[in-house]
């Protein structure tokens, strides 16, 4: 009589990912049951879009030499969209750090499960936030009187691309910073400069009406290429290098947060 044949494992593929899939699925869930955090992040871009909108528009439009509110809206709102993808993804940093000292990755080492769906799960969870995020600060944006210009339907696809692209790098910057960090604070700390970024870019006022020697750090960091290759896609204005700029900078960012990440997940815990 032979012996009962034993059951087939799946292929490693398919463990990754069913792995992973169990990992997003735990970071959506957790982010539903502690949604705090997740609200007042996306509370701050929706309040600036307000405040410069209601508050400010009239004056910073007629600087730039708007017809109105109306058209400040229109150069706002890409900005804008960028920093929820920036503040956002602080959630992450500070989601990783807190599993990290509750000892729920340490948990996880120990488990039979593919070590790469822990990562995974944290970055895919964050840039379907962010995307949610994005919408949602979209529709306000749309409730207040944003339009898109002859935007085709090639144009609207790329630039959902170049947002999940740019929360890609994003993410994988603070799964590294929430790695390194020894907690939740330092990892919410270390994250910041994603928020404050936009503040020296082109996202509320041209980039060059700004001081001389500070325009070229406002015209070559990540978010102002992002931005003005977005208000290209959706507006029509011109995108020059931007388009070029905006790709190589989430390549990059992408390539260094997850060697950054990726090194720091290997390392024993201390």
């Amino acid at each position: 009589m032979s012996a009962p044949l034993a059951p087939a494992r799946p292929a490693p593929f398919s463990l990754a990912v069913r792995d992973s899939w169990t990992m997003v699925r735990r970071n959506l869930l957790h982010a539903r049951r502690y949604p705090s955090l997740t609200l007042n992040l996306l509370l701050t871009p929706i309040v600036l879009l307000l405040l410069f909108v209601y508050i400010f528009g009239g004056v910073m439009s007629a600087g730039m030499g708007g017809d109105g509110r109306s058209d400040y809206i229109a150069y706002i709102v890409p900005g804008i969209l960028m920093m929820t993808v920036g503040g956002t993804v602080i959630g992450t940093a500070v989601s990783v750090a807190t599993d990290m000292n509750e000892g729920v990755i340490a948990r996880f080492r120990t488990m039979a499960i593919h070590r790469g769906s822990v990562l995974v799960g944290h970055v895919v969870g964050s840039v379907l936030q962010c995307v949610a995020g994005v919408v949602l600060v979209g529709a306000v944006a749309v409730a207040i009187g944003f339009r898109s210009t002859d935007a085709t339907a090639l144009e609207w696809l790329a630039a959902f691309g170049l947002l999940v692209m740019f929360a890609l790098a994003l993410t994988w910057i603070a799964v590294g910073t929430g790695l390194a960090s020894p907690n939740a604070e330092a990892a919410a700390n270390g994250a910041q400069p994603l928020v404050l970024l936009p503040l020296v870019s082109s996202a509320f006022i041209p980039a060059d009406s700004m001081p001389g020697w500070f325009r070229p750090i406002a015209e070559y960091q990540p978010f102002t290429p992002a931005i003005e290759t977005l208000r290209g896609l959706l507006l029509g204005t011109g995108i020059g290098h931007n388009g070029w700029l905006a790709v190589a900078w989430c390549v990059v960012l992408t390539a260094l947060g997850h060697r950054w990440s990726t090194a720091r997940f290997a390392r024993d815990p201390e």
